[in-house]
């Protein structure tokens, strides 16, 4: 697990790319870019939710805090913490 604690801010906006369907759930940082592979399908906002119980995780906080601000229906997206 990729600990992302280093980004804990209330307030704070995380970009990242998200892949659906991958092989497993995991997180990598590659350069300044965050790419979380998931693999829930990316239908009924089933994805979005895997994404963020697993950067919630990352994070050490409760998935409740985290709030999809951009691109609930695209790969590319900005998460909140709230």
């Amino acid at each position: 697990m990729t600990d992302l604690t280093h980004l804990m801010r209330s307030g704070a906006m995380i970009a990242l790319r998200v892949t659906p369907k991958a092989s497993r759930d995991r997180i990598t940082v590659e350069g300044d870019q965050i790419r979380v592979y998931v693999t829930a399908v990316p239908e009924n906002g089933k994805a979005n939710a895997a994404v963020v119980k697993l950067l919630a995780k990352a994070l050490g906080v409760p998935k409740s805090r985290l709030t999809v601000l951009k691109g609930v229906t695209s790969r590319d997206k900005v998460i909140q913490i709230d």
